[in-house]
């Protein structure tokens, strides 16, 4: 049993003022094998703390059926955390941001069309509270007030970026206390006036995030908050890249001078992210400024721990820093994690996706194409098809309104993409006879963050050929979560499938003697989806910047092991390499 409180401008563990440092580390981007490792390097870089989000869509992925195992098993993270001692701040909003597939929120609330999302909405709130019905008891016993390491939480997160319903913030708070949540409660929003006014609850400690001008920062919250410990509960040390976009960096030196000047005001401070880790499978959100921006494989951040959680030179600018607000124990690290390069492997199978859809999926019938989330799809990919009379002149195909990215095939033939941020009309002739129109549409990630996260998936509004909406589809939902029912043949010796060939899946098999960490490079490769053994790693592109894909030890097996690639556009190769060399772009 222990308290853990505020008084006055300090934090107080146990009756003494505690400052903290935290680090975050997500459990669902790391594999569980590498949690220790990842843990105790955050505690010998100097830090007091953990902090992980809680990603609702990992924990229940269909309606009512609920995941606590695996990469979702928080249970046993926040304990291996206190076994080090470390004190655990955990942030279970329904909706976490963390440039994390609709922030964490499950993809199947979109089916409701008429639900409002955060906010004082009953079907919302009712789908919450059979969430936290099931979330919460897990967490009450591992609170410090428990004999446990949390010692915080938080109510709802930056919700002052996004809406200004108390009411609704009051019900969670009200129902994280009614379900014997009794460690500190707090809320984190931007330090500007419209942030803390929306997000700011009534008795709940308000903290702040940004990335730089902490005097400036920690002034704003003193206007709406002139008593309590001044905290960063997001210190933004690096960020995270977008598809088609530069990987981003941030010298090591800035981040030391930001946190000197946040550490000089008396604050405490959690580091978003200590460890970024990896957007496996189809979870890596997206943003919608300008146009819609999807997140990279790679959640690298650029920060102190590496994606493959190597020390970089923020890890002991930051360590040094804290060094001087801190007693620190001389430098002791975990044993380096190995790195193998495994080299050439060849693809020696592959299944042309139109030849196997009665393996991957159910046909629906639909007079409209409906989106994914309509027909209790999530994640993955979607196939429209139909037929058109013929003949017709002198029109285009519209895809009114696409999410994301979609292929288009006139009697098997390629003729053309469509994507949502060139969302440019595909000239089509149709000779007398009629064709076959088929529309394969990828799910590139739903926004996370922004007034445009409700983002259904697929064709929302229709598909016509010039003015003339077109009905009667066959629609294919395409999760891909499990392959093993694919057919495979052989590929013959030196073929290729030339670029603009037909959605397929390669297979190819390579034994491994010793496991170690790895790399897959697909130099030649266009765009498609990697699986490892049936996990799915995650998405590759041409179009960078992220250039190999991370593959931990642990999703490798002594002798032989099985690679598969979804490709959507063919290849120059068929063979890829695994290096033990990274490539962020």
């Amino acid at each position: 049993m222990a308290e853990f409180k505020v008084q006055g401008n300090d934090f107080v563990y146990e009756g003494t003022p505690l400052r903290i440092f935290s680090g975050s580390i997500h459990y669902f981007r790391v594999v569980p094998e590498y949690w220790r490792d990842r843990l105790l390097k955050l505690k010998a870089c100097g830090f007091n703390t953990v902090e992980t989000y809680v990603a609702w869509n990992i924990h229940e992925p269909e309606e009512g059926k609920f995941v606590f195992d695996g990469l979702a098993d928080i249970e046993a993270f926040i304990r291996l955390a206190g076994e080090l001692g470390l004190h655990v701040i955990v942030r279970p909003s329904p909706y976490i941001c963390a440039e994390w597939e609709f922030g964490g929120l499950p993809a199947w609330l979109l089916a409701d069309s008429s639900m409002r999302l955060r906010c004082f909405d009953r079907a919302f709130l009712d789908k919450v509270d059979r969430y936290f019905d099931e979330l919460l008891p897990r967490l009450k016993p591992l609170q410090c007030t428990n004999g446990g390491p949390i010692i915080a939480m938080q109510i709802e997160n930056e919700y002052g970026s996004y809406g200004n319903d108390k009411q609704y913030l009051n019900y969670l708070k009200e129902g994280m206390i009614s379900r014997g949540i009794d460690v500190l409660l707090f809320t984190s929003d931007g330090p500007e006036d419209h942030m803390l006014q929306g997000g700011m609850v009534e008795g709940v400690l308000e903290t702040v995030n940004f990335g730089s001008r902490a005097k400036e920062a920690f002034a704003k919250l003193r206007e709406y908050q002139p008593e309590g410990p001044l905290m960063c509960m997001e210190f933004w040390n690096g960020w995270f890249d977008h598809w088609t976009e530069e990987h981003h960096t941030r010298p090591a030196e800035d981040v030391a001078k930001a946190l000197e000047e946040m550490l000089e005001e008396g604050a405490s401070v959690n580091f978003y992210m200590f460890h970024g880790g990896t957007n496996f499978g189809f979870y890596n959100g997206a943003n919608h400024g300008q146009q819609f921006e999807p997140t990279v494989t790679s959640y690298d951040y650029d920060t102190l721990l590496s994606e493959w959680g190597d020390p970089t030179p923020k890890f002991y600018a930051v360590r040094e820093v804290l060094s001087r607000y801190t007693d620190l124990p001389e430098l002791e690290l975990p044993e380096p994690i190995r790195k193998k390069a495994y080299g050439t492997v060849q693809m020696t199978e592959q299944a042309e996706l139109f030849g196997q859809l009665d393996q991957l999926s159910q046909p629906v019938r639909s007079a409209c194409p409906e989106p994914m989330e309509k027909v209790g799809q999530n994640y993955g990919f979607i196939l429209y098809s139909t037929r058109i009379s013929g003949p017709r002149h002198g029109f285009e195909l519209v895809l009114q309104d696409v999410r994301d990215r979609a292929l288009i095939f006139a009697n098997g033939e390629y003729v053309g993409t469509v994507e949502r941020w060139n969302p440019a009309g595909i000239p089509l002739e149709i000779p007398a006879e009629g064709l076959q129109l088929d529309v394969l549409v990828e799910n590139m990630g739903r926004v996370n963050y922004g007034p445009l996260m409700r983002d259904p998936k697929g064709v929302t509004e229709g598909i016509r050929l010039g003015n003339q909406f077109l009905y009667d589809w066959t629609i294919r939902p395409l999760p891909l979560s499990d392959l093993s029912a694919l057919s495979f043949a052989p590929l013959k010796e030196g073929e290729t499938a030339a670029k603009s060939a037909a959605p397929a899946f390669y297979k190819g098999l390579f034994e491994v003697s010793e496991k170690a960490d790895t790399f897959i490079r697909l130099d030649g490769w266009t765009k498609g989806v990697v699986y490892i053994n049936g996990f799915n790693l995650g998405r590759y592109w041409e179009a960078g910047p992220q250039k190999a894909l991370y593959i931990p030890a642990p999703l490798l097996k002594t002798g032989s092991n099985e690679l598969v690639i979804f490709e959507l556009h063919g290849t120059d190769r068929t063979e890829v390499s695994l290096t033990d060399v990274p490539d962020l772009g």
